[in-house]
């Protein structure tokens, strides 16, 4: 079969697949598929460099001739994905008015367990209560990314990553990153058995996080957008730390908080 003859053809909005893109905006569908959506040709090749390829791609007409998503859908016919041109009026209506991209990638989901994050040294793990904004869930997903941390552990009702506002935000981290879920009795068991210090950010607290002596490996818990960290969670952590304030703002959003501390530790490993 040839590389054209592969490549179905879509124009009509009530495409089974068409309408699978609208209904994976929604968690308990993403749940139930196991499926998500990721936007963009850069995001695509930036999932391709971490070994991850779409279950199916769906690009726009007008883009059939670009250079780079011409070798990009090669290589993913080669591997017998399944591959969509759609027009005008089907790309209409999966793409985000806000943000429209001419390519969309469906991914399978993959969570993983704890011991798959254990963490190495010179490296650190992040744990985050309650986290609820996705674009912050996704910044922090790249900020991991970028300091090279071993993954993500979600604890109580986070928001979902797989949320298409989380893969944005993420910019393609979303693939190189580690997801786990747990409850915090099992999260934190787990860390002790790893030897892992757990340092917790409070606004209780009276200890520079520049001052502290993290001892590798470390886990970075962060807590709620309004709440913090509960009580309890804190009096597990093996120190509470803050992010001094010299106006008159009280505190950080969470994904600012969590990469400057984030590269404390990372400069302090290295």
């Amino acid at each position: 079969m040839s590389e054209a003859n592969s490549v179905k053809i879509v124009t009509s909005a009530a495409n089974a697949t068409i309408k699978l893109v609208r209904a994976l905006d929604d968690k308990k569908h993403r749940r139930e598929s196991g499926l998500y959506v990721a936007e963009g040709l850069r995001t695509a090749l930036t999932a391709e460099e971490q070994g991850v390829y779409p279950e199916t791609l769906i690009f726009s007409a007008e883009l059939k001739d670009h250079p780079k998503l011409k070798e990009y859908l090669g290589r993913c016919l080669k591997r017998g994905i399944e591959c969509i041109e759609a027009g005008r009026q089907a790309m209409e209506k999966i793409a985000r008015r806000d943000n429209p991209q001419g390519v969309i990638g469906i991914y399978r989901i993959g969570w993983h367990k704890l011991e798959d994050l254990a963490p190495k040294p010179q490296s650190c793990l992040i744990a985050l209560q309650m986290i609820r904004d996705p674009g912050n869930l996704g910044t922090i997903m790249r900020t991991a990314d970028a300091v090279g941390a071993e993954g993500i552990v979600l604890i109580d009702e986070c928001c979902d990553p797989f949320s298409i506002e989380a893969v944005r935000a993420s910019m393609g981290s979303i693939f190189a990153v580690k997801l786990a879920r747990a409850r915090f009795a099992d999260f934190d068991a787990w860390r002790r058995k790893q030897g892992a210090m757990l340092v917790g950010t409070s606004l209780r607290a009276s200890e520079d996080y520049r001052k502290v002596d993290y001892k590798d490996p470390v886990c970075l818990l962060m807590g709620n957008e309004q709440a913090g960290l509960p009580a309890e969670y804190e009096d597990a952590c093996d120190a509470r730390v803050r992010i001094p304030m010299r106006g008159s703002a009280d505190s950080l959003n969470v994904a600012v908080a969590t990469a400057i501390v984030l590269y404390e530790i990372n400069r302090k490993s290295l």
